[in-house]
């Protein structure tokens, strides 16, 4: 505590004692300072005899407990120098990967342009056009290039250009529009172009005719046509040879990116091309009557240009397939028919193989078959039409049946006859565009391709590796709509005991496939909301709780 004492004139001073605590700070103050300073010149004359010595002894490493670590000036040097080698080196190394990647770059660049020549031009005025001897050079390459006359190797079966057919009214595309309509009348630019290829057509065949020998209209068959990407649209017309039977003109047109230019014009002769129906089957005699009196029908009374060939497998129905066969050929005395049989398991490429190997004659057309199809002398007459030894196979897109229970069922229709169910439209079935087993081609092309793999058990597979070999090789794959063959519906069984797992997962799809079309579909999946609002609206159809199929109520 400090006291103060208040003099005369009301001022306040300090006591003694107060005076000498001053004093006694202040020395001690003052010591402290001149210590500080003697400390802090000793401590830097000392470090810098440590500099000195460090210096004089060399580098010195952390590794020998000094915890100072300098270099010299020329050491710092050295390592910049070391540092900025490194660098060059990564430098020059990323710059040689880089020119690296540019000579390959240039190398693809020069292959691609000796294989793409230029376009001749030929100066006219002002503009550089195309004079007449250069366009029909350039329309020659690209002839050449396409698949017209010639097949080219291709990779895999999504590269094959399908064909869609067509008559005077009516086309069948293969890639459906926005409309989705499996057949539909030609309009718009479809009809503008299929009508300029058909008055070009008649105009070639037409050619130094005159009088009852020219062509008319009535003698147009069909045709079909595709489109590459590259070299333009490819066209097949069928005339009818007037004054001779089974006889055929045959025009392969193109549109190339230039005018229509005529690439053949052949002459093709049918009446004496036999076609051998090779039909595997097992079991399914009533399918098999039904398939007999369709081939009676088409085959034997109007066509008779054709042979079946029926290898059956097992015992189980052996002795009523022989008995139907002798009926049918006293009944309609026709002998073209020949059984084989297999004490195997069912493998349908097996049974076609076996079937295509049994033949002593001069080459024949094979059509590979199955129980559940129906086909038209039409076909027949595309079959023979679309295969030529050594050079070209037919695969027609065939069209097949929804089921009809579902069909007719949903427009409150009862069931009609098979042959009243033929209909193509888009409530009555779709294109099988991913089914590949039936096939028209020569005995000669079959054998030389080393035909189907015969350890293939079961449903599917071996209709596939076949066209991917004949899609791989030069021999022309026609894939076109056809709409004079049909699928029936049928149950399907995907049994996960005899099936691989691939074979298994293509059953099951081709079974979802062809049960109804997307809209009937949806309507059976909300038929409980149409029940709902009209007690009219309800669905007479079942599903069985044992295979899942959906049949018509019996009423």
């Amino acid at each position: 505590m400090t006291w103060y004492i208040r003099n005369g004139c009301g001022y306040s001073k300090p006591a003694p004692s107060m005076r000498l605590a001053s004093r006694v700070v202040l020395i001690l103050f003052s010591i402290s300072v001149v210590s500080l300073v003697l400390i802090g010149r000793c401590g830097l004359k000392l470090e810098q005899e440590l500099k000195v010595e460090s210096s004089a002894a060399g580098p010195m490493s952390p590794d020998t407990g000094n915890f100072m670590y300098h270099l010299s000036n020329s050491e710092y040097e050295n390592d910049a120098l070391r540092k900025k080698d490194d660098e060059h080196k990564i430098e020059i190394q990323r710059l040689e990967n880089e020119i690296y990647e540019l000579k390959k770059k240039l190398e693809a660049y020069q292959r691609l342009d000796e294989d793409i020549q230029p376009i001749p031009v030929k100066s006219v005025g002002s503009h550089n056009l195309l004079g007449v001897e250069e366009c029909g050079e350039y329309i020659e390459k690209q002839i050449s290039v396409a698949e017209l006359k010639d097949g080219v190797p291709l990779n895999n079966e999504y590269e094959v250009l399908p064909f869609s057919h067509f008559t005077f009214s009516r086309v069948y595309p293969v890639d459906l529009g926005l409309g989705k309509r499996v057949v539909e009348k030609p309009i718009g630019y479809r009809r503008k172009d299929l009508l300029e290829v058909f008055v070009r057509a008649l105009e070639m065949v037409n050619k130094n005719r005159h009088g009852k020998y020219r062509y008319a209209v009535e003698d147009f068959v069909d045709g079909a046509f595709r489109n590459d990407p590259i070299t333009g649209t490819q066209y097949s017309l069928y005339f009818k040879q007037r004054n001779s039977s089974r006889t055929y003109r045959v025009l392969t047109l193109v549109r190339p990116f230039a005018p229509i230019q005529l690439v053949s014009d052949d002459s093709t002769k049918t009446s004496k091309q036999l076609v051998n129906v090779i039909l595997p089957l097992s079991g399914r005699i009533d399918k098999f009557r039904n398939f007999m009196d369709k081939f009676v029908k088409v085959g034997i009374k109007h066509d008779r240009r054709i042979f079946l060939t029926v290898v059956y497998f097992g015992l189980d129905g052996l002795a009523e397939v022989q008995q139907l066969l002798t009926k049918i050929s006293k009944d309609t005395k026709f002998r073209n028919f020949r059984l084989l049989t297999l004490n195997d398991t069912f493998s349908r490429g097996k049974g076609l193989h076996v079937g295509a190997e049994h033949w002593s004659k001069s080459d024949v057309i094979l059509f590979m078959c199955d129980v559940d199809i129906i086909f038209s002398t039409k076909f027949l007459e595309r079959c023979r039409l679309n295969t030529a030894p050594g050079k070209m196979v037919y695969y027609p897109i065939v069209f097949s049946l929804y089921n009809p229970s579902i069909v007719y069922s949903l427009q409150g229709k009862d069931l009609p006859s098979e042959s009243e169910q033929l209909l193509i439209s888009r409530d009555t079935g779709f294109w099988r565009d991913f089914g590949y087993g039936m096939t028209c081609q020569y005995r000669s092309d079959f054998l030389n391709i080393k035909g189907f793999d015969e350890d293939i058990i079961g449903w599917g597979g071996e209709d596939v590796m076949l066209y991917r070999k004949y899609v791989r090789s030069k021999i022309k794959v026609v894939r076109s709509t056809d709409p004079g063959i049909f699928h029936l519906w049928h149950e399907k069984k995907c049994d996960t005991k005899t099936l691989s797992v691939d074979q298994q997962r293509a059953c099951l799809r081709s079974r979802a496939l062809s049960e109804a079309s997307h809209a009937q579909l949806g309507l059976l999946a909300f038929s409980d909301e149409l029940k709902h609002n009209s007690d009219d609206s309800q669905i007479p159809i079942e599903i069985n709780s044992t295979s899942g199929h959906i049949t018509q109520k019996q009423s």
